[in-house]
């Protein structure tokens, strides 16, 4: 199937990646069915998508028009067979769990129609894993999306051993047509931008942990000296501490020692201090999602 065919896509997951995914497929002129196993959690993304459109329009970067039709192009739904019903293209983005991840794509093997394009959201954990649920495992790659989905321009396809490559293709097709940047890469631990995000992240958190500097100056070396939009401590707090302490420690696993999670990582997970999402991690953030310190 070419990206140009897919005019329906089932997202799985309606948390903060999910309905990212449904926002720009939504304005890319695709109808979305968007899905959740919680009760509301569809109904309550699409709020939110709704929101990020309006922000849309009042900066100038959409008309009304436009985030009206794209929010009339999403349906929430809370039954899984039901959402993948007719289907072009199905695009998973539940938690960094390899067997909740096998578990939904088995299901979906079975209710979403033959030709549909199966891609799972995953920044580290291995595609042929989670192909290998599948009949076909040849229609299933990864789509790595980046936080906010719908600011955010770099998509990483991946291709695992047995990727049939017109899925590859689809793959790429269907990000330009979110109007991203795809860039393809192997299967192997954390690709590629998960691998070297990680590394500096993981050292920032070392070197606040030895006292080397705070963590607003490590940040503002890594922006002002590197020229990276955000430093890698707050994006840590974006991502969600929980989520990197996970690759961190699979990655520590299936590369190496360089990716153990340091103490304060384990700390601050372990006391509740997620990041943006909790209201604290390596920084203080309001509830509307503003940093205070």
């Amino acid at each position: 199937m070419n990206a140009s065919d897919i005019r329906s896509i089932t997202v799985i997951g309606a948390g903060t990646m999910g309905h990212g995914i449904a926002h720009v497929a939504a304005l890319a002129g695709a109808t979305v069915q968007l899905y959740d196993a919680l009760a509301g959690a569809a109904a309550s993304g699409i709020e939110k998508v709704g929101k990020n459109l309006a922000k849309g329009v009042e900066l100038g970067k959409l008309s009304a028009a436009d985030r009206d039709a794209a929010l009339g192009r999403i349906r929430a739904f809370d039954e899984l067979s039901a959402a993948c019903a007719g289907a072009d293209c199905v695009i998973e983005a539940v938690p960094e769990r390899i067997d909740l991840k096998r578990e939904i794509f088995r299901a979906v093997d079975q209710a979403a129609p033959s030709h549909a394009l199966l891609a799972t959201n995953t920044s580290s954990l291995p595609i042929a894993e989670i192909a290998a649920s599948v009949r076909a495992p040849g229609r299933l790659v990864g789509m790595h999306f980046f936080n906010p989905v719908h600011v955010m321009k770099l998509v990483e396809v991946v291709r695992h051993g047995s990727a049939d490559p017109a899925s590859i293709a689809a793959a790429v097709g269907l990000a330009e047509r979110f109007g991203k940047t795809p860039i393809t890469v192997s299967d192997a631990p954390g690709f590629a931008s998960s691998r070297l995000g990680l590394v500096i992240g993981l050292e920032a958190m070392r070197m606040v942990e030895q006292g080397v500097a705070s963590a607003a100056d490590i940040d503002t070396a890594m922006k002002l000296g590197y020229g990276h939009p955000m430093g890698p401590l707050e994006l840590t707090d974006l991502v969600g501490l929980d989520v990197r302490l996970g690759i961190a420690e699979y990655l520590a696993q299936a590369i190496g020692p360089a990716f153990t999670p340091p103490q304060t990582l384990r700390d601050k997970v372990a006391a509740g201090k997620l990041g943006k999402k909790s209201g604290e991690g390596y920084y203080r953030w309001s509830p509307d999602g503003k940093r205070i310190s």
